[in-house]
């Protein structure tokens, strides 16, 4: 289970760790036919491996390694932006991770061959070897549009001129605020709950929940969650909720008991009110502060009973002595 340290880029990466969420991650946002086929267990994770020497590398990028139906692989570059700001230099970083996969995968090829042959090898040497194609993706859930350019190319001065000489290929651009909740809605997956709630950018915004088909809660409702996943939910709720503003105290209302509830009863937000559950919240504070302050009390009574003096009261008490009489008026 990943442990969510900072608010945005790891609950995201959290969630593209998770090779279930993952595969749904490609098969919704790639509109590629081969990889409509990949299953979870086709999915292994190369980030620490190949990036771990990275100084630019943020929590949100991951590399993975797709094995493909017939053997052949894949390589998806995944990097999570959701700055304000756009991130011009998007296409260099791609090409730099780029530059640094090929790098890899061809010294592992060539000992991969060695170790066949029983001598050295190098089999990138020979004339048909082919490199493995990298899908590059940026997933955006910033609320600004992304005006970054997708082609290395554009982003190189004269290309007009040296086209021919400089690196062209694209990354596939995922901007969440492209989807509405219905959009996310037809996907009918576990995944598309998780971008719903990334799309919440204010606590108002729980009302565009309560107006999501009723066929997709009921699909949810008959999804066999694995357990892993609801506790994934369940972090990441609690990290991106906090991002906006949104007391623990309603969080913990929110998420309360979603084993017990399910995943459908918590989207009912018939049953939820930002409002409600603030006047909740508050509600459940006062009573837990009366409790606090009735125990202080019933604490300096007894103190006061046993001949102890305010000074002294209000010593054990680590209380000034202001504070102490203002808890036992009849002291004054």
């Amino acid at each position: 289970m990943a442990v969510i340290h900072k608010a945005k880029d790891n609950s995201i990466k959290a969630i593209l760790d998770e090779p279930e969420l993952f595969v749904d991650f490609i098969r919704n946002f790639i509109p590629i036919d081969i990889l409509k086929d990949i299953d979870p267990s086709d999915i292994e994770d190369v980030t620490e491996r190949l990036l771990s020497l990275v100084s630019e590398q943020k929590d949100g990028d991951t590399i993975k390694r797709i094995q493909l139906k017939g053997g052949k692989s894949l390589f998806v570059i995944a990097i999570v932006e959701h700055e304000s700001k756009v991130n011009f230099r998007a296409p260099f970083k791609m090409l730099l991770y780029i530059a640094l996969i090929l790098n890899a995968h061809e010294k592992e090829a060539n000992k991969e061959a060695s170790d066949e042959a029983g001598y050295d090898r190098k089999i990138t040497q020979t004339k048909d070897y082919k490199y493995p194609p990298i899908l590059p993706v940026i997933f955006y859930d910033g609320e600004d549009e992304w005006t970054a350019e997708t082609n290395f190319l554009n982003r190189t001065e004269m290309s007009d001129i040296f086209e021919k000489y400089i690196p062209k290929f694209e990354y596939e651009l995922v901007s969440l605020k492209d989807y509405s909740f219905a959009d996310l809605a037809e996907f009918g997956d576990v995944l598309s709950l998780f971008m719903m709630i990334d799309k919440l950018k204010t606590a108002e915004a729980f009302s565009e929940l309560g107006r999501l088909p009723k066929e997709y809660i009921e699909q949810l409702n008959d999804m066999n969650v694995p357990t892993h996943l609801k506790e994934l939910l369940v972090k990441v709720i609690t990290v991106l909720l906090r991002k906006i503003d949104v007391s623990q105290d309603e969080i913990d209302i929110f998420v309360e008991n979603i084993d017990e509830r399910g995943l459908s009863e918590m989207l009912s937000i018939e049953n939820y009110s930002v409002q409600e559950t603030r006047r909740e919240a508050r509600a459940e504070a006062e009573r837990e502060r009366q409790i606090a302050e009735n125990r202080l009390i019933h604490g300096i009574k007894a103190l006061v009973d046993k001949g102890f003096t305010i000074m002294e009261v209000a010593n054990i008490m680590n209380m000034s002595e202001s504070d102490v009489v203002g808890m036992l008026p009849e002291l004054a």
